[in-house]
């Protein structure tokens, strides 16, 4: 594996990252590539494993793994397909792979509502990828993966310590696969930071525990819908084309939202940061880029922010290790135009009067906006700010 990274690597004047996918691999694989977990079955028990064995390759250490979507012998039926893409999309390595001798499988293929389910869950994998990128980043300096067992993030919940059906991806998605034939709906677990989720058991409503504790539970938000939820067991609709997907109190979520033919079309894209607020009002997330092909992120030349909302203020500061280097100022340089095209707070309880934008030289403009009483949610449209830089900020009032 080692040696055929390293071969590609040399074969250019400018050295460019590799891809080599293996299936065997050792301790410290991990710097060299990615790797897959083997000739599966068209099966919804193989679809079932992948799951757990994703979160045990992750925490030993190898963060860039998948598994073959579909199933690499036999011919899986159109639900679970569609499920096992659902599945994929939100796991390291996402990829479509088959025996030779088994049918011909791309996603047109199967019809409608199969091929419009498909394309839906690819395109939420295409918006996160700074999202991956990020986690990647930080599985590269910290070497925890992207990937995370329950456990990882809730670490004094037992509830987690054996759960190996819904995973985190980073600190701020929690995802929780169908794989059972025919489901329409799953059962999460969402844990909680502020009080025991057993107390729940034992009380009749949320807005009965706001009252007789003064508390507002650490909330979580659906990815899709943006509904809240308390911490606690949740038995949620999940018909054939949902995958359950929910979004952490207190982080922020970037995305690219607009359909590409490939990630390199997104380059000079705008951003969507996703802010969930917790039950302070607060949120914070991070964000990493670099050209994604060189070694120059090396010397310097990558962007990694930092976001924080807190007191109806979206602020921003750079994480760069040597943010005055010239590698870092020309790849600042070459991205001032990418821009913060839209902010969606969830967890909003008031509709705000206005909404100021202060640019970088400290003038101040009002920006549209739109908030959703149900939801509990406001967007933010175009508040035309760089991602790249540093004195601007975002008051909601």
């Amino acid at each position: 594996h080692g040696s055929t990274a390293q071969g590609i690597k040399n074969r250019t004047p400018i050295a460019t990252r590799p891809f080599v996918l293996s299936r065997a691999f050792f301790a410290g694989t991990q710097r060299h590539g990615a790797i897959w977990t083997g000739d599966n079955m068209a099966t919804w028990d193989q679809l079932r494993y992948t799951n757990p064995m994703l979160l045990t390759i992750g925490v030993s250490g190898l963060p860039f793994a998948g598994a073959d979507v579909g199933g690499f012998f036999n011919n899986p039926a159109p639900d679970l397909l569609v499920r096992w893409y659902q599945a994929g999309a939100f796991q390291p390595f996402l990829r479509a792979h088959a025996h030779i001798d088994t049918k011909r499988r791309e996603p047109w293929l199967f019809g409608e509502p199969y091929t419009t389910i498909i394309r839906d869950v690819l395109r939420e994998r295409y918006k996160l990828l700074p999202y991956w990128y990020t986690l990647f980043f930080d599985a590269h300096r910290k070497g925890i993966p992207a990937m995370r067992p329950m456990f990882v993030e809730f670490p004094k919940d037992e509830e987690t310590f054996a759960m190996d059906d819904q995973f985190m991806v980073g600190a701020g998605l929690l995802v929780k696969p169908v794989t059972t034939e025919g489901a329409d709906t799953a059962e999460v677990y969402l844990p909680g930071d502020e009080i025991s989720i057993l107390v729940l058991h034992h009380l009749w409503t949320l807005a009965l525990i706001q009252k007789c504790f003064a508390i507002r539970l650490q909330p979580w938000y659906d990815y899709r819908s943006f509904k809240p939820y308390p911490p606690r067991r949740h038995t949620v609709a999940a018909p054939l084309d949902i995958v359950p997907v929910f979004v952490r109190g207190g982080h922020i979520i970037p995305r690219r939202d607009r359909p590409r033919r490939s990630s390199a079309g997104m380059k000079l894209d705008p951003f969507t940061l996703v802010i969930a607020l917790d039950n302070k009002g607060q949120s914070t997330g991070t964000l990493y880029l670099d050209d994604g092909e060189t070694y120059a992120f090396e010397t310097g030349a990558y962007i990694h922010r930092s976001f924080h909302y807190a007191s109806g203020v979206l602020t921003t500061r750079s994480l760069h290790l040597d943010p005055t280097s010239a590698a870092a100022r020309g790849f600042a340089k070459a991205l001032e135009g990418v821009r913060v095209e839209r902010l969606i707070i969830l967890g909003a309880l008031q509709q705000p009067a206005k909404v100021i934008v202060k640019d970088e030289d400290g003038t101040e403009r009002q920006v549209e906006f739109e908030w959703v009483q149900r939801e509990k949610r406001l967007t933010v449209r175009d508040p035309r700010v760089s991602v790249v830089g540093d004195k601007w900020s975002v008051r909601v009032v």
